[in-house]
């Protein structure tokens, strides 16, 4: 199985990601630490745009995983259609099921406050402000998928939430 998280950056994604992994022992990708072990490869000119770079690794990482029979989760704002598409299409590719996550905060200043105050695990990397999340280009979603809201369910109800999709889509 493939589950794949979208969100904006401080809604809580890779906590409950993370979270997730350890209790069904996944294989766990993380966009932020990809993307910044390219730009700390220095094949990319400082103050370069990412590009897709992170989210193409990303693709072949969850396929031959996926390939092995293992469970993948995809974190990562995921915030445009094209993404979507694309990691749906590994998930057909290999033959397995998925299920898409859109991890939200509907209090605001609850998400302004955790995307002031977090601290990285990702060594370099710079976390965006809030004025940045503020202004990234999010799109809207146009099909079926589990939303959880932060702002109302804890890590570990969101973790449940997600099982128990799991478990219907296995069957």
């Amino acid at each position: 199985m493939f589950v794949i998280f979208a969100g904006l950056p401080g809604a809580g994604k890779s906590t409950i990601a993370q979270q997730l992994a350890r209790e069904v022992g996944a294989v766990y990708l993380r966009i932020d630490s990809i993307e910044q072990a390219i730009r700390a490869s220095g094949m990319m000119a400082p103050g370069a745009e990412m590009g897709p770079a992170g989210y193409l690794a990303a693709y072949r990482v969850a396929a031959d995983n996926l390939g092995l029979g293992r469970i993948v989760i995809a974190d990562s704002v995921n915030p445009i259609r094209i993404t979507r598409d694309d990691y749906r299409a590994v998930a057909e590719r290999a033959g397995v099921s998925f299920l898409e996550v859109e991890v939200t905060c509907s209090d605001r200043a609850e998400h302004r406050r955790r995307v002031e105050s977090r601290a990285t695990s990702v060594e370099g990397l710079t976390l965006p402000t809030w004025r940045q999340v503020e202004a990234r280009r999010y799109d809207a979603w146009d099909r079926e998928h589990l939303v959880l809201d932060t702002a109302r369910l804890s890590p570990a109800e969101s973790v449940a939430m997600i099982l128990a999709a799991m478990a219907v889509i296995k069957h």
